[in-house]
């Protein structure tokens, strides 16, 4: 993956000697960025240049690299896509005389400085990358983009594209440009631009900003397109799953390309636990599910119906469980909600799979959610009242809460009878359970005068909701 960099905008510098100048003392600034000049010739023979734009001349090659602490040089390149050179942010605390202003054109000075002055896209050609580069031009741009004519916007494209684009697409600020050009450009521009990201789709939807590059024009492009992007990552989409970046760009394929061209699905097989458990997979598992056909979904369900109980339990699996019941079909809710049978104390009791009680509890049939809610109503086999240990349980008491909620009359009231003893008893003889207690009483008494004031049973949601640890 990319690191991080500091922002820095692509602009010239004069060419300084490395040499300290004759007569006088030399200003020690001045004199640093030399030495800097130097060893960039010493190190960096091969860094990358731009293409200088027509109205400002300058060798984007000669650009200051900036040193961190431990002695290393920005301006490096990774997975053979060149870094963006960045300057300092404006907004970030630095001299007003650093490098920061040097490497500025007078133009963006100027338009940094003067906010009177109408500024249109024609006041800045020659300057689009620098522009783009800076958060305040970068933002002007895209504004422009939005209502320009297609003569304003072929002008942008043309210092972008090809030999600025990649550079831009991984910058902080100047993605945005990019993916303004996505949005807003002819089909040909769109087209074009594809081409030059074309070959480095892996390293850009494994970048912070790349990656949401290729998102945006996986939405614009033609199907063609979208079928070689799916192509480059299909040999690696199992890294860009559980990439903190890629899973969003395999995400978005998911939702726009055709399900005939995602020949990279079928790889999910033999992983689905896995991925249901890993922070990234479990999201890009619940979108093949609610976006794939059943044809191609079904051995994915089919092997994840294994590992439910687990699945309940585990802190990413949950919410994969939880889909299931929420958006999956009948057959295989009923599968989830079979598993819970006999389960329903120990799992309200678990942190995670006590979410997926509740959201059983809710999206059950009316028979199947009575047979749940007779599983805490009724006691166990060694006397044990299952409505006291969720009382007192930090987890368990949410999804006793939610079933005196959504249960029918008849077991609402032997709900609440054999509730009301035990908050009398628990308040009395502990102050332990209080912060609970004072949930389910509340909620006991808003159901109780919602029972009054009506037949028909109702939903009444919880006042207070599960604490994030």
């Amino acid at each position: 993956m990319y690191p991080t960099m500091p922002p820095l905008s692509p602009m010239p510098t004069p060419q300084l000697s490395a040499a300290a100048p004759a007569g006088g003392m030399p200003d020690k600034k001045q004199y640093g960025l030399q030495q800097q000049v130097a060893l960039q010739n010493i190190l960096r023979p091969t860094m990358i240049s731009y293409t200088p734009h027509q109205g400002y001349a300058a060798d984007y090659g000669a650009q200051l690299p900036f040193m961190i602490p431990n002695g290393a040089m920005y301006g490096h390149t990774t997975h053979g896509i060149p870094f963006y050179h960045q300057n300092l942010r404006p907004g970030r605390r630095q001299d007003a005389n650093d490098a920061g202003s040097a490497l500025r054109s007078p133009l963006l000075d100027e338009f940094r400085a003067n906010k009177a002055r109408k500024w249109e896209l024609r006041d800045i050609y020659g300057h689009i990358v620098e522009f783009s580069g800076d958060q305040h031009g970068s933002r002007f741009i895209q504004q422009k983009l939005e209502t320009a004519t297609s003569e304003e916007k072929q002008g942008v494209f043309d210092e972008i594209v090809p030999d600025n684009a990649l550079q831009l697409i991984q910058d902080v600020f100047g993605n945005y440009v990019i993916q303004k050009l996505f949005e807003h450009g002819t089909q040909v521009q769109k087209t074009v631009l594809a081409n030059t990201m074309e070959g480095h789709i892996l390293p850009l939807s494994l970048q912070m900003y790349g990656c949401r590059v290729v998102q945006k024009a996986v939405e614009f492009v033609l199907p063609d397109q979208q079928a070689a992007f799916v192509s480059e990552l299909d040999p690696h989409v199992l890294k860009c799953v559980k990439d903190a970046n890629g899973n969003h760009v395999i995400q978005k394929l998911i939702e726009r390309v055709s399900h005939e061209r995602l020949g990279f699905v079928n790889s999910f097989r033999g992983n689905v636990y896995d991925l249901s458990t890993h922070p990234y997979g479990c999201r890009v598992l619940q979108r093949c599910f609610e976006h794939l056909p059943e044809e191609t979904t079904r051995p994915l369900m089919d092997e994840l119906h294994k590992y439910m109980i687990n699945l309940m339990q585990d802190q990413f699996g949950n919410y994969v469980v939880q889909f299931v019941l929420e958006q999956g079909k009948p057959q295989d809710r009923n599968q989830v909600i079979t598993k819970l049978r006999g389960q329903m104390l120990n799992m309200a009791r678990h942190k995670f799979a006590s979410n997926v009680c509740e959201k059983a509890l809710v999206t059950a049939g009316i028979e199947e959610r009575r047979i749940l809610i007779d599983e805490i109503i009724l006691p166990k086999t060694d006397g044990v009242s299952p409505i006291v240990s969720m009382m007192k349980d930090q987890f368990a008491n949410y999804v006793l809460q939610r079933a005196l909620t959504v249960a029918e009359t008849d077991q609402k009231e032997i709900l609440i009878a054999k509730i009301r003893p035990q908050l009398v008893s628990m308040r009395r003889y502990s102050s332990a359970y209080s912060k609970h207690l004072i949930s389910i009483e509340r909620l006991l008494e808003r159901t109780i005068n919602a029972s009054k004031a009506s037949d028909k049973p109702a939903d009444y949601p919880s006042l207070l909701h599960k604490p994030v640890n």
